[in-house]
């Protein structure tokens, strides 16, 4: 039986906490021995651990570098992208290497890219849940975002591209994520283990003695969890590689949720693994003050915001997450631990 045709990936991103759980994935499909990945890294010392790793090239830049991202993405069949999702400059430098893969193989290459449902963001400053739940399904109601929300810009810049028809885009968008990383690339020294929300409420718990919430943490976000969100990239490559129907450009949005919490939930959790700990005498969570949120947050009240949304549409292609707000919850406490061991 002949082997199967080589397919070329590049990933961005490759060191990251999503990235590189992503990659973990992909190589456990049952095609990979036809992958080859190319990931894009800073340091050489980790590109050379990569290197080690069968199926994996790793090239040393910067996803700054206009003119090697495009290069890069000329030569792939596809682009998975899990790096810095308001990086106009790297989507617009990826996109332009897939036109020049799609004029010379006459194939639309596939573009997955990684945005967040940070692009639904209403702020309520922590003091009411607001009403509008975004469904991935429902491409009229993605539509309607203002172009000035966060990631906006990048993401309809992709659609743009599928519409020019050299390429085939689909828009990942997770929610808060949660989860300590593992594998091998987390063995190997090559993965950040932790999300970015966590450590953040970590920190400035930590420092203000109390967990902290902007308004009354009355605000709702989406969560999902690292290692479901990466289930979720293999879902939608399988089909697309099975299925020509499956959506893509303003058909292509793909939400990462299963359940929401109140932000007041997730910080009194923090609070509880604190005390527990030892590092805090209050369970309760305390509103921050304006000074604080200068001090912390640039002055922004983000984490007072609502982000809503419903994942039908990654449900409709097979994404079948089972681990939902208790599991979210339940992580803090041993995360909390290993933060505060390695001095977070």
């Amino acid at each position: 039986m002949a082997s199967k045709k080589t397919t070329h990936f590049l990933l961005t991103g490759a060191t990251g906490y999503i990235g590189d759980t992503v990659l973990a994935r992909f190589l456990k499909h049952p095609d990979a021995a036809s992958f080859h990945f190319t990931v894009l890294v800073r340091d050489p010392k980790k590109a050379e651990k990569f290197n080690e790793i069968p199926g994996i090239t790793a090239v040393v830049g910067s996803h700054n570098d206009a003119p090697l991202v495009t290069k890069l993405a000329s030569e792939a069949d596809v682009v998975i992208a899990t790096a810095d999702c308001d990086d106009l400059v790297a989507a617009e430098a990826t996109l332009a290497g897939l036109k020049q893969r799609h004029a010379t193989t006459g194939v639309p290459p596939i573009f997955i890219h990684t945005s967040g449902t940070g692009v639904l963001i209403e702020d309520s400053k922590g003091m009411l849940v607001t009403p509008t739940v975004y469904d991935d399904s429902n491409p009229e109601q993605i539509a309607s975002l203002a172009p000035t929300q966060i990631h906006r810009n990048v993401d309809l810049a992709i659609v743009a591209g599928d519409a020019e028809g050299y390429t085939k885009t689909y828009i990942i968008l997770p929610s808060i994520i949660y989860g300590m990383a593992t594998g091998q690339f987390v063995d190997k020294g090559l993965q950040n283990v932790h999300s970015m929300a966590l450590p953040m409420l970590v920190k400035t718990a930590l420092d203000r003695k109390c967990a902290g919430m902007v308004g009354e943490g009355k605000n709702v976000w989406p969560n999902v969890e690292i290692h479901e969100l990466a289930d979720l990239y293999m879902a939608l490559y399988d089909s697309i590689t099975s299925n020509p129907s499956t959506g893509h450009g303003v058909n292509g949005y793909y939400f990462g949720e299963n359940g929401e919490h109140s932000f007041y939930d997730l910080a009194k959790a923090v609070g509880e693994a604190l005390v527990a700990l030892g590092k805090s005498d209050d369970r309760e969570p305390t509103t921050y003050s304006q000074a604080e949120l200068d001090q912390y947050f640039g002055g922004s009240t983000v984490l007072g915001s609502n982000s809503r949304c419903v994942a039908t549409h990654s449900r409709s292609i097979g994404w079948k997450p089972t681990k939902g707000t208790k599991d979210l919850l339940e992580s803090v406490k041993p995360e909390v631990e290993v933060l505060i061991a390695k001095g977070q």
